[in-house]
């Protein structure tokens, strides 16, 4: 291959043109990023960057020593907008386009949000390192502050701002919130975390729109009338894999682009990594889509392989874990467990708010949680690790 475009200057972008030339790639390398800014780190935003300890020159991926190894041609906010895999080109937003003879789509996820928050000064969606910057220029002691989403940012959103003196609402459509996540045995331990500390918590009803009366935002309408007073809103409902712009490329779409073990799309000089790829681990029996930080570090060497080699000869065989800071707690996960499955405490205790969980499933560990017990927490990853490497898949044998 002469040239290679990553599509992506986020994380998994950058350990992908890392890996480009670490594993001998000499040719024209050029890096396509939707944002002005060079490759930073984002699980920060909601936490330590938010709060005032740390300052956007900290939070860059690489040193300037590293992106001169690089040599490559930065292509900085600009959008892909097509893949033309006939003519081998990347069109993008600005009316140029790249032309490759390989391609890493590193486009990540795009966030969810509800009526009026776009548009709505005071109200924000921590996509970038700029979101967290005006965010943090509007939470103050005393502040009305309504998380929408209750998920794990949106958590941790709310735990950066009580520690910041602001008055905070968390709204989340679902009963309780991390239900789907970590179960309902276990979710309501975060629940009470928010409550005991400060945060009003508002479940089971939706939020609607973002209201501002043609004025900064006032508040925040849920789906039975209900209005939540606010003078800043964070929403955090999700997001979605960033595809739209390959529609048509001949790469098959389905919540994701859809891989092989290896990160290898149907076009073989075509490979995704991070959260917009849905691959399919060699331990399973069904594709998963891991939006994680730890699977964008972790894919770029394995796709970078089998681009370079032109056939996939390695299998992506990490397994998904994440981890998360509210209130001084920290939770870490690691595995593919799911809400119904049987939920066994195998160290601390519940009451005591550090302990280790195992998520079983027809008589196997397929996961692990913990709460403030980080040491065991990575004992027990290494044996769910071992233990998926030399198993036969679980679950329905259907295939991508």
């Amino acid at each position: 291959m002469r040239t290679v475009a990553v599509v992506g200057s986020s994380v998994a972008g950058w350990r992908a043109a890392q890996e480009l030339r670490e594993q001998g790639f000499d040719g024209r390398l050029v890096i396509i990023g939707a944002e002005s800014h060079r490759p930073y780190d984002r699980p920060p935003l909601s936490k330590e960057f938010l709060v005032g300890e740390l300052q956007p020159a900290e939070l860059a991926l690489g040193s300037e020593q590293e992106e001169a190894e690089l040599a490559a041609e930065w292509r900085l906010g600009t959008t892909a907008v097509r893949l033309d895999p006939r003519r081998g080109a990347v069109v993008l937003s600005d009316g140029t386009e790249v032309r490759a003879d390989g391609v890493v789509v590193a486009t990540g996820s795009t966030r969810l949000t509800v009526p009026g928050a776009e548009e709505a000064p005071g109200c924000h969606l921590l996509r970038s390192v700029d979101d967290a910057l005006a965010l943090r220029g509007e939470v103050r002691a005393g502040a009305r502050v309504v998380v929408v989403g209750g998920g794990l940012i949106g958590g941790e959103i709310a735990s950066a701002c009580r520690s910041l003196g602001a008055h905070v609402t968390l709204i989340d459509g679902q009963h309780v919130p991390l239900a789907r996540t970590l179960g309902l045995e276990l979710a309501p331990l975060c629940l009470e975390m928010h409550e005991e500390n400060g945060v009003r918590v508002r479940c089971g009803t939706p939020a609607t729109r973002v209201i501002t009366d043609g004025s900064p935002v006032t508040g925040v309408e849920l789906a039975d009338g209900r209005v939540v007073p606010a003078d800043a809103v964070v929403v955090e409902v999700g997001a979605e894999p960033t595809t739209r712009w390959l529609r048509g490329s001949g790469l098959k779409l389905r919540d994701g682009v859809v891989t092989n073990s290896g990160c290898v799309t149907a076009l073989p000089n075509v490979v995704a990594v991070g959260d917009v790829a849905r691959y399919l681990p060699p331990h399973r029996s069904h594709s998963i889509r891991s939006d994680h930080w730890s699977t964008a570090m972790n894919q770029p060497p394995v796709a970078v392989r089998n681009l370079l080699a032109g056939s996939t000869v390695e299998h992506y065989t990490g397994i998904p874990h994440f981890w998360s800071q509210q209130y001084g707690a920290t939770l870490q996960y690691a595995g593919y467990g799911g809400p119904k499955d049987q939920i066994t405490v195998v160290e601390g205790s519940l009451a005591a708010r550090r302990f280790v969980a195992t998520y079983q499933r027809q008589g196997r560990t397929v996961g692990v949680f913990a709460l403030n017990m980080p040491k065991q927490f990575a004992v027990h990853r290494r044996r769910l690790v071992a233990a998926f490497t030399a198993a036969e898949p679980v679950g329905a044998r259907s295939r991508p």
